[in-house]
């Protein structure tokens, strides 16, 4: 059963309790309660209290952490509505195909040979924008319903068409769910409009004059904390061994949560270990300057790393990613023997070459005699 509610004494964590009761001790803990905290789905008109695709929500947790003195925000995000592929015509799309040469997350990965699928590119057109202008009343985002804070760079189409309407068109992506599903999720297309009204602006798009939704679009507000109570380990400064990470310091979802869950971990069992805890510089990795940001800047709105947010983004590069991380994770336990063997042949080729390089010399002439 999931968490209800924390047991903290003097100013420790000590254990958690569950929905049924059961106490679990326990000295550190790591909090990812994603979209779930206090959540609440909102379609048209109709809202609920409930976590995504209607699961349980985390309710009984949002007033505990308010009692332990935590400052809640909140925040509000979104998805599209995922559909059949089969009731699709994708001869009215433009297929976006994968990369033909695969380039893996790990410099150990050898050659990838994987069956890929397309994706499909098609927009929306003035049928589908008058559709949502004639409906915009009904929309929870401008009837006042919703009150949280939505991600500035993904917004809804009832966003686009309202505050863009020099638009013409707006882009959407269909996406596979995977190879074994017929399932589509519509990138660009979140929506928070009643059903009927989200059927209709879709059937206005090529190629989806007949489609069927699978699940409908919905938004959904959740609490979160001010990130500014947190340590640059992701541990909460007042409850010694309490860790929080992705959707509940103010991040979006994805990548955001999962650079702060692996680090968020890590340092829950250096906490453990009562070892120096994996603070990642902003010259070192995008996650350190992620967490800095929401650390010592906080947010008020959900959110999202970019490039321009890193001063050293030159440095932050994949070629080098081994070079400036390999032996932080040796350090903290998480690179075996096999990878770290590799990654200092290699360091020790670099010098080797590098060496080479800085003891040759060659004039101007030289060069273009060669050449």
């Amino acid at each position: 059963l999931h968490v209800a509610a924390l047991d903290v004494q003097n100013g420790r964590i000590a254990g958690v309790y569950t929905a049924c009761g059961a106490h679990l001790c326990c000295g550190a803990v790591v909090l990812a309660t994603g979209v779930y905290l206090k959540s609440r789905i909102i379609i048209g008109e109709f809202s609920q209290q409930s976590g995504p695709s209607g699961f349980q929500g985390a309710n009984s947790l949002s007033p505990m952490l308010a009692e332990l003195g935590m400052r809640l925000l909140r925040f509000k995000t979104g998805t599209p509505a995922r559909v059949d592929g089969r009731s699709l015509d994708f001869s009215k799309m433009t297929p976006q195909y994968g990369d033909e040469k695969i380039v893996p997350f790990s410099f150990l990965s050898g050659k990838i040979e994987r069956e890929q699928v397309p994706c499909y590119l098609a927009y929306t057109n003035e049928k589908t924008h008058e559709i949502i202008r004639q409906n915009i009343h009904r929309s929870p985002l401008y009837s006042g319903q919703i009150k949280g804070t939505g991600p500035r760079y993904c917004p809804s189409i009832e966003d686009k068409v309202v505050k863009f309407p020099e638009k013409e068109r707006h882009q959407m992506f269909l996406e596979p769910e995977g190879l074994g599903t017929t399932e589509y999720y519509v990138q660009g297309m979140s929506s928070s409009l009643p059903e009927e009204v989200q059927i209709a602006l879709y059937r206005t798009v090529p190629g989806m004059e007949h489609v069927r939704f699978t699940r409908t679009a919905y938004a959904i507000e959740y609490d979160c904390i001010d990130p500014l109570q947190l340590r640059l380990n992701l541990e909460y400064k007042e409850i010694a061994g309490l860790f929080l990470a992705g959707q509940i310091n103010g991040s979006s979802g994805y990548e955001e949560a999962a650079a702060q869950g692996i680090l968020a971990g890590i340092n829950a069992v250096q906490f453990l270990r009562q070892s120096e805890p994996l603070i990642l510089g902003r010259d070192e990795a995008y996650a350190g300057v992620l967490v800095d940001d929401l650390a010592t800047k906080g947010t008020r709105e959900p959110y999202r790393m970019m490039t321009s947010r890193a001063e050293y983004r030159l440095l932050l590069r994949q070629d080098n990613a081994d070079a400036r991380l390999v032996q932080k994770g040796r350090d903290v336990g998480l690179v075996s023997d096999a990878r770290y063997d590799a990654f200092m042949r290699k360091q020790e080729a670099i010098a080797r070459f590098t060496a080479k390089l800085e003891q040759a010399s060659a004039t101007p002439a030289q060069i273009l005699q060669e050449t």
